[in-house]
C-alpha cells in the first residue's frame, strides 16, 4: 500500500485530473455515485428496520452501508464528500480552487439526482410497502429533519472526516480486497456513530417523504438538513484533506 506521503503525492495528480473532467463525465459519475450510496442506505435500512436494540441496529447498518462507497471507488464514481479531498491538489498547486468548486457543484447535483432516483424507484417499486419498513423510513426522515442546525453541522463534520479517511485508505491499497476494506472500516464507524452524510440524506429523507412522513416538508429537508449537513461535510472533508497535506507534504510543496 501507499504510505501517507505517497498518497498525498498521488492524490495531488488524481484530484487535478478530476478537476479537468468534462461536465458530462462529472455529472454522470455523480449520478452513479449517488445511486450507489443510496443503495447502501437502502440495504442498511432493510437490515436494521426490525431491530429494537439500538446498538445492534447501528452495527448492522454499519456492516451494510459501506458497500455503497466500495462500489463508488471500484466503478470510478464521483462522490461529493470524497471529492473534498481535491483540496490536496489545490494545496499541491496542481489544481485551481475554482476548478475544485466547479467539480464539487457538478458532482453534488449528480449525486442528488442519483440518490433521489433510487428513492423514487424504491417507492414506486413497492420496496417500502411493508408497514414496519415504511415506519422506519418515516422515523429516519423525521429525526434527521429535527436536528438543530449546529448539531447537523457538527455531525456532518464528523461524518466526512471518516468518509475521506475511507477514500484515502482505499486509494492507498493496491488490491481490490484492500480497497474494499479501506473504504469499509472508517465508513462503518461513521454509520455506527450516527453521523450525517449529505448524499445519504438525499435518499433517506425523500424515501421517508414518499413513505408518508407528514411531519417533514421539502423545505425542512433542503434547508433544515441538507444545507447544514453539506456545510459540515465540506468543513470535515477539506479539514481532513488539509491536515493530511500538512502532516505528509514534501518539503518543497
Amino acid at each position: 500500500m501507499l504510505n501517507p506521503a505517497e498518497f498525498v503525492e498521488a492524490y495531488g495528480k488524481i484530484g487535478a485530473e478530476k478537476t479537468r473532467n468534462s461536465l458530462g463525465a462529472l455529472f454522470l459519475g455523480g449520478v452513479l455515485a449517488g445511486f450507489y450510496i443510496a443503495m447502501g442506505a437502502l440495504a442498511a435500512s432493510i437490515g436494521a428496520h426490525a431491530l429494537d436494540n439500538l446498538s445492534l441496529a447501528r452495527l448492522v447498518s454499519g456492516m451494510l452501508f459501506p458497500c455503497g462507497l466500495a462500489l463508488v471507488i471500484l466503478t470510478g464514481g464521483e462522490l461529493f464528500t470524497g471529492n473534498c479531498l481535491i483540496v490536496i491538489s489545490v494545496l499541491e498547486r496542481k489544481a485551481a480552487a475554482a476548478k475544485m468548486i466547479r467539480n464539487l457543484i457538478i458532482v453534488y447535483i449528480g449525486n442528488f439526482i442519483g440518490a433521489f432516483l433510487l428513492a423514487l424507484a424504491a417507492a414506486y417499486g413497492g420496496v417500502f410497502t411493508h408497514g414496519t419498513l415504511a415506519n422506519y423510513a418515516v422515523l429516519t426522515a423525521v429525526n434527521k429533519c429535527s436536528l438543530p442546525f449546529g448539531r447537523a453541522v457538527v455531525l456532518g463534520i464528523l461524518c466526512n472526516i471518516l468518509v475521506c479517511a475511507g477514500v484515502m485508505c482505499s486509494l492507498c491499497a493496491k488490491t481490490v480486497p484492500g480497497r474494499i476494506l479501506g473504504a469499509f472500516v472508517p465508513v462503518s464507524l461513521f454509520v455506527i456513530g450516527g453521523f450525517e452524510h449529505c448524499v445519504a440524506n438525499m435518499y433517506y429523507i425523500p424515501i421517508g417523504l414518499f413513505a408518508g412522513a407528514e411531519e417533514v416538508t421539502w423545505r425542512a429537508f433542503l434547508l433544515g438538513n441538507l444545507v447544514p449537513v453539506t456545510l459540515g461535510n465540506l468543513l470535515g472533508g477539506m479539514g481532513f484533506g488539509g491536515l493530511i497535506w500538512l502532516c505528509h507534504r514534501t518539503e518543497d510543496a
